[in-house]
């Protein structure tokens, strides 16, 4: 396996969920200690043990997208952040004005450390299941705090990235918010009797590996079960929770009444254009009556926050009520 390979599968996996999540309840009490850049500190629970960061942080760095989402979400524009492998910048779906002047300090699985330095960082945010072998030398630049995971503890991790951006009130409101959307959307599609009755597959074509039917234990998952979506038998059988991997050969197991599809790579790689191709494809229900739907990758699976939380729910919406 090529270690570019070897990334893909790292961050695919990672993207979305590992099962074993570690809910983190970050202390949020101030106490009396200073520091000289920031004025007071306070204590956040994390992956690695207690850490003492800025209460106000502002320079901010982030090491990957779920983290970047949150600080987004949650008003901060940090001063540096991470790519993802597949892509040249940060994720489209964000608002460029909300980007702008961030400076890429490298690939995600591969942070620039003296990047990283040379922006002066007050607080770090990213993941042990990402950056853990780079602790301590991230935590010599800057306090660091990580989540045990990515991807299906984002609700929980999201609390732990607004306390430690001091920004706890922000987090209140970008929930209530995002719980009034589902709603919203489980209105649109018929009710929560319809929406349960309506069972939904997430198909993703992966460059260099197989294809993903994802799982229960998956950010994508938390959305269609926020909705009150219902799940095929196949979604339950997902290793670990997270993906359950078929050949093309066997990409019929992936049917049911709905499914959103997304690529990773190279489509032709990702055994996307044989796959689509095929008679077990163009023969499974859901391509017959047309309720397959195209969605970006970058959004629906390497997102994880709710700015594109929000965005998914809208464009879940539009496909589930569009007329055929």
């Amino acid at each position: 396996m090529t270690s570019s390979l070897h990334s893909r599968r790292t961050l695919a996996a990672g993207a979305l969920a590992l099962t074993g999540t570690l809910a983190l309840s970050a202390c949020g009490s101030s106490d009396s200690d200073t520091d000289s850049a920031s004025g007071k500190t306070h204590v956040i629970r994390t992956a690695m043990g207690d850490v003492k960061v800025p209460v106000a942080p502002e320079r901010v760095v982030v090491l990957d997208t779920a983290e970047l989402d949150s600080a987004v979400t949650l008003g901060v524009k940090p001063v540096g952040a991470t790519h993802v492998e597949a892509s040249s910048g940060f994720p489209g779906y964000l608002p460029k004005k909300k980007l702008s002047g961030i400076k890429d300090v490298g690939e995600m699985l591969n942070p620039n450390m003296e990047a990283i330095a040379a922006l002066h960082p007050d607080v770090i945010l990213t993941s042990k299941i990402r950056h853990a072998a780079k602790y301590d030398q991230l935590k010599q630049i800057a306090p660091t705090v990580m989540t045990e995971n990515t991807g299906y503890p984002w609700k929980e991790n999201f609390q732990v990235h607004a306390d430690a951006l001091g920004k706890k009130a922000a987090a209140t409101k970008a929930v209530s918010a995002y719980e009034a959307h589902a709603k919203k959307v489980t209105t649109a599609v018929g009710g929560p009797a319809k929406a349960k009755a309506t069972k939904v597959n997430v198909v993703r074509f992966v460059e260099g590996a197989d294809i993903r039917i994802y799982g229960e234990q998956t950010y994508i998952a938390t959305l269609l079960k926020d909705v009150g979506l219902g799940r095929p038998a196949i979604s339950a059988k997902a290793k670990d929770g997270f993906s359950y991997d078929v050949s093309p050969e066997k990409i019929d197991l992936a049917d049911a009444d709905v499914i959103f599809r997304a690529t990773y790579g190279d489509p032709k790689k990702a055994k996307e254009n044989q796959t689509i191709g095929s008679s077990l494809w163009k023969n499974m229900g859901a391509v017959k009556k047309g309720n397959v739907h195209t969605v970006d990758d970058e959004l629906w699976i390497q997102g994880i926050g709710y700015t594109a939380a929000n965005k998914i729910l809208d464009e879940m919406q539009k496909d589930l009520t569009a007329k055929k």
